[in-house]
Order: C-alpha cells, then sequence, then structure tokens
C-alpha cells in the first residue's frame, strides 16, 4: 500500500510596522528578493501588514520604493493591508520592525500563537534592536531601514532553511 507522499509545508513570514507603506514593505521586498534568488518560493512565503489602518490600500512610500529600487528590490506594486486575527493563524512568523508594534501584536494575539511574535531584527547582529521608522527622515532614513532589513533577511532566511528544510541547505 502506498501512501501519498508529503507535502511540503509552506513557511509563511509576516513584516510588520505601523502603517505598512516604509518599513515592512521594505523588509517585504527584501525578503522576496532573497527567497526567489535561493528558489525557495515553494517553500517560503512573506507578507507584510501594519498595525495601524491610516492606509489601507495605499501603496509604499515613494522614498521606500527609491530606495529599495536603487539596490534591486521592486516593492512599487505591494499595497497595505492591516494585520487580522487570522494573520496570527496562518503565519508561522510575525516579525515587528520595533517594540511598539511587538507589543500592539501581542495585545491583539491569542494566547497560542504568542510565539510567533518576534522583533526582526533578533536575527541581525547589528546592534540595533528595532528598524527606526524613516517616515520623518531624509533619504539616509530610508538607507539604514535597509542595511538592517538585509542583513536581518539574509539570517532569519538561514534560520528558516535550517529550522524547517535542513535538507535544501546549500552551503
Amino acid at each position: 500500500m502506498h501512501s501519498a507522499p508529503q507535502k511540503t509545508p509552506v513557511i509563511q513570514v509576516l513584516m510588520v510596522c505601523l502603517g505598512n507603506i516604509c518599513r515592512s514593505p521594505t523588509a517585504h521586498g527584501v525578503m522576496d528578493k532573497y527567497i526567489q534568488n535561493k528558489k525557495l518560493d515553494k517553500y517560503i512565503r512573506v507578507d507584510s501588514a501594519g498595525t495601524g489602518d491610516w492606509h489601507i490600500g495605499a501603496s509604499p512610500d515613494q522614498r521606500a520604493v527609491q530606495a529599495a529600487a536603487g539596490r534591486g528590490y521592486q516593492i512599487a506594486s505591494l499595497r497595505a493591508r492591516q494585520v487580522c486575527q487570522a494573520d496570527f493563524e496562518e503565519f508561522d512568523y510575525l516579525l515587528a520592525m520595533d517594540r511598539t508594534n511587538l507589543r500592539e501584536l501581542k495585545n491583539r494575539c491569542p494566547g497560542a500563537h504568542q510565539s510567533k511574535l518576534q522583533l526582526l531584527l533578533q536575527y541581525s547582529n547589528s546592534g540595533h534592536e528595532s528598524v527606526p521608522d524613516p517616515y520623518y527622515s531624509g533619504a539616509q532614513g530610508f538607507e539604514l531601514v535597509l542595511d538592517l532589513v538585509e542583513e536581518a533577511c539574509e539570517q532569519l532566511l538561514l534560520h528558516i532553511q535550517t529550522e524547517h528544510y535542513p535538507e535544501l541547505r546549500a552551503d
């Protein structure tokens, strides 16, 4: 008697900031490109959302789009959405850009899913705890976001591969 082949579960990652127009779409775009580059899109899916509802349906901030494009990330087609209850069930990793958004996620998240909540920069050696909000900063703020997010996403991808798909590690 033959059993059906095991379907590999898709690991789902949600990047979260306040309005979902600067930091989380940047992290979404960076992580998505890293996933594509390693041909892991059958195994890992990334999305982004905000804890606030001000920008639902809006494109990412033009400065974030330009900074990302300057490094080869396409985020212009992303649209802001707000974190919803189903996200806590659906996603394996809900990664906040800062403590304020992490606290907001913890307040909304059912107890059974609290372990999925983390700061993105827990996967970084940058010395920063939070990805600073670049909204009121100049271009250098958006470049700093990219620097922090690139390193964290690289480490996060290694972690997911090691933790969930050791057979796909190519190092």
